[in-house]
């Protein structure tokens, strides 16, 4: 009974997290209607993230490492805050001035299948029928969806849609990267220390490249900038790793489908997008096919 407890509460717990990760591209959508930039708005995630990642990193280095941790290690987890905390980041929030936020979702909805090329590319592992189908099934319908928004919202698509690849890209490369750092550091505590580096990285991203008068925003930017920080990143960055360490990746990345779901139903009602009946049936494509793979792995490993 305890144990189906944890399943549950874990798979609630998931869930919650998901939806509010899937809440930060609605509200990315929602702050550019003060024309704030892509930079700025990111800098205004990453000051109010900060401080609750080095107080939790601060809490949690006083507790031993679940394994041996050489020196090379803490340069591979700065490396991997870089790729996939910074640099994701970034092409996320340049990739949303162009596109919508739920084809955005949908996008990167697409790592998974990214996760299974690299490691055959790298590491070497099969990749089986089954993966094949699955990884066919997403990329056909993120072609629906994505040529249906084209002829919706011409040229700007396919930029959005390349800077919304390469975070996908970046992200899936962390995942592939850092899975074996996440044993040896423990979970919260590898989650702060890439978060700080990536905030790091854009406070001297922004100061070098940036004139904007971060202090002379709408009062609405920082409002919606603290809540990126604090409901669509920090809380669900902790939410998804507890939800993980309950039932397993394999799991999670079955209810992960979520996510593209969630987005279109917040983007529909904060953000009056609409997708047509051809774009929704891509998104279910591509629903289908990451379920596809999860659940393959996921009988695998029963």
């Amino acid at each position: 009974m305890q144990s189906k407890n944890k399943f549950i509460s874990g798979i609630l717990i998931g869930i919650l997290g998901i939806v509010l990760f899937s809440s930060k591209a609605v509200m990315v959508k929602l702050a550019y209607q003060y024309q704030v930039d892509a930079l700025s708005l990111l800098l205004l995630r990453m000051v109010f993230s900060f401080p609750f990642y080095l107080i939790i990193a601060i809490i949690y280095s006083r507790k031993e490492n679940p394994a041996i941790v050489f020196k090379n290690d803490y340069y591979w987890l700065a490396f991997f805050g870089i790729v996939g905390y910074y640099l994701s980041s970034y092409f996320d929030f340049v990739g949303l001035v162009f596109i919508k936020a739920s084809l955005e979702r949908i996008i990167l909805f697409l790592y998974p299948t990214i996760i299974i090329v690299f490691n055959k590319l790298f590491l070497k592992k099969p990749i089986n029928l089954t993966q094949v189908l699955a990884i066919s099934l997403t990329y056909i319908g993120i072609l629906i969806t994505f040529w249906g928004e084209v002829a919706i919202s011409g040229t700007d698509t396919y930029i959005g849609g390349f800077f919304i690849l390469l975070c996908a890209l970046t992200y899936a490369s962390y995942l592939v990267g850092s899975g074996w750092l996440i044993p040896k550091f423990g979970v919260v505590k590898f989650t702060s220390y890439a978060m700080i580096i990536s905030c790091i990285c854009v406070f001297i991203h922004f100061g070098l490249f940036s004139k904007v008068d971060i202090f002379g925003l709408q009062w609405e930017v920082y409002l919606l900038g603290f809540l990126i920080a604090i409901f669509a990143t920090v809380i669900p960055s902790y939410l998804v790793s507890e939800s993980i360490n309950r039932i397993s990746s394999s799991n999670f990345a079955v209810i992960a489908g979520f996510g593209p779901i969630s987005t279109i139903i917040l983007a529909g009602v904060f953000l009056n997008e609409i997708l047509t009946l051809l774009q929704l049936f891509g998104a279910l494509v591509v629903i289908f096919g990451i379920l596809l793979v999860s659940l393959k792995k996921e009988k695998a490993s029963k």
